[in-house]
């Protein structure tokens, strides 16, 4: 991201770019911030979008062929395109794009072994756009409400993060709507967030397994029951809490052979923020009982599938189950 700054600062860039990687709100950002660096400004005569699997190539060549008007450069945006994990010739065609051409690539998965991947780190650029780690998520809130001439203290920042999720996209919609509500006041605090923000539903699940963990079976269980008034379904929340379950046996396995914050988020594939919640929480569970607890969530699966008990009872037998547990 750095690169892609500096490029736009200087107004010189490299022949084809490449964004992907799980934070849609980043690629939107930087894409946004090509298209106003490259084009600066001008209308979209220059200017082409394709968006989805099977783009046509020779559209995407014929088009890059044709000189810009009235501008210095062409650019062309491709999102979700599918070119990374499958065969085409792009990767000779950027090799010898035109030099009055940019194209700019937006994936959510590439494949590194495909000849596109090779060809763009080879002349271009490739930026991965991921969650952010806690500091620098907490950094990005900060200054999100800086603009907006409010403040949080790190506390209170760490209690919207864990109430929202770490997703940026849907944490802006939640500080726009803080920002809103606080309106004069300069200091957004933890009451204005429980006022206004809506809670995620892996975070719901989140206090359910502590609440589970900490032997609060009715605690617990209101948020079940929160869960099945927001309409979400049955077996939706049995395969968050299964997976759940999964999550904190494999971080309490890697946690205890030594493995950093950093190694245990892309081994198990949660945010860096998280890492140390998960933690903290697979301490309130033996290693037995988490085995256990994934095998149940499959026994009552099954049950529910065959007819031999009711999705809602089910779940509800698994969190007085669990609800005892001891740590």
């Amino acid at each position: 991201m750095k690169t892609i700054k500096e490029h736009i600062k200087r107004n010189q860039y490299k022949p084809v770019y490449l964004l992907y990687g799980t934070e849609d709100y980043l690629k939107k950002l930087y894409q946004k911030k090509l298209k106003d660096g490259i084009l600066a400004g001008s209308d979209d005569m220059n200017y082409s979008y394709f968006e989805g699997k099977g783009i046509d190539v020779n559209v995407i060549k014929e088009i890059g062929d044709t000189l810009p008007f009235f501008n210095d450069r062409r650019l062309i945006m491709l999102k979700d395109s599918g070119f990374f994990k499958t065969q085409n010739d792009l990767a000779d065609y950027v090799r010898q794009i035109p030099e009055t051409t940019i194209l700019v690539f937006i994936e959510k998965e590439v494949d590194k072994r495909n000849r596109l991947y090779k060809a763009v780190k080879e002349i271009g650029v490739i930026s991965e756009m991921n969650g952010m780690d806690e500091r620098n998520l907490k950094l990005w809130v900060a200054s999100m409400l800086q603009k907006e001439q409010k403040k949080m203290t790190e506390n209170t920042i760490l209690y919207l993060l864990n109430k929202t999720g770490t997703d940026m996209e849907l944490l802006a919609n939640e500080i726009e709507k803080l920002v809103c509500y606080a309106m004069n006041q300069e200091v957004i605090t933890v009451q204005d967030i429980d006022a206004i923000c809506t809670t995620q539903v892996t975070g719901k699940i989140f206090q359910m397994i502590d609440a589970i963990g900490l032997g609060k079976q009715k605690e617990a269980l209101k948020l079940y029951y929160d869960l099945l008034t927001l309409r979400e379904k049955p077996m939706s929340i049995l395969y968050l809490i299964t997976r759940h379950f999964n999550i904190l046996l494999q971080i309490k396995e890697l946690s205890k052979q030594g493995y950093t914050n950093s190694i245990i988020s892309q081994k198990v594939g949660v945010p860096p923020f998280a890492v140390n919640k998960y933690i903290t929480q697979s301490k309130n569970f033996r290693r037995k009982q988490l085995i256990d607890g994934i095998q149940s969530c499959a026994d009552i699966e099954e049950q529910v599938k065959t007819g031999r008990l009711v999705d809602t009872m089910g779940i509800e037998l698994l969190i007085v189950q669990y609800g005892s547990v001891a740590k």
